[in-house]
């Protein structure tokens, strides 16, 4: 089945809520891929929702992977998810720390500031991909979190959202490269403003840029 058909449930939090925790946070990470701008990360604590309760009336609706939405529709969800959530931190790691410490470490080290400007304190993490080490919280990491775990998908959504304003900025500042329009990714017509400009600032010089 698609990936755009399924939409994540909220199994995992309710078995959480049904032990008495509250502060369930999602985690995701979006922007490791692109060849310019920051890797950005997002923590949701969501209202807690019994197993009784009609959850669609409390949460938005259509919720889901980022990457399978709409730029509108994930600019509407952004605004309904932060109207219902307990809690929001967004984390962002800039160029240079991408290429000090590597991609990889880089989107886990976003993860971890996001949570730690969380306004409330996490009683249990939920992560797409990858566990943190030394996180002072229980965790739990999902392979596809972002299409099955309803916080998670909350997150990739925050993020994503957040990411693509920063980048819409940074295209006032580097109009010649249209960030705007591919959010730093390795589109040919990208690809063809490196050859023509070469790197500016916000290119990963760590990777392969042309």
């Amino acid at each position: 089945m698609p990936s755009r058909l399924i939409l994540p449930q909220l199994t995992v939090e309710q078995e959480l809520w049904q032990r008495g925790l509250r502060a369930v946070a999602g985690v995701d990470e979006v922007g490791m891929g692109p060849l310019a701008g920051p890797v950005v990360a997002a923590a949701v604590v969501l209202p807690s929702v019994n197993g009784n309760e009609d959850w669609a009336s409390v949460l938005p609706q259509k919720v889901r992977d980022s990457k399978t939405l709409t730029a509108k529709m994930r600019e509407r969800l952004d605004r309904e998810i932060r109207q219902v959530a307990l809690g929001i931190g967004v984390g962002v790691v800039e160029v240079e720390e991408i290429d000090r410490i590597n991609i990889y470490q880089a989107g886990r080290q976003a993860m971890r500031l996001a949570l730690a400007q969380l306004p409330v304190t996490p009683e249990h993490v939920l992560i797409d991909g990858r566990s943190l080490d030394d996180l002072p919280y229980a965790q739990r990491a999902f392979i596809k979190g972002d299409r099955d775990v309803y916080s998670i998908a909350a997150a990739s959504i925050i993020a994503k959202v957040y990411r693509d304003s920063l980048m819409v900025a940074l295209d006032k500042l580097y109009p010649e490269y249209g960030f705007a329009r591919h959010m730093g990714y390795g589109t040919v017509a990208h690809r063809t403003a490196l050859r023509q400009f070469g790197p500016c600032p916000i290119h990963r010089r760590s990777f392969r840029l042309v």
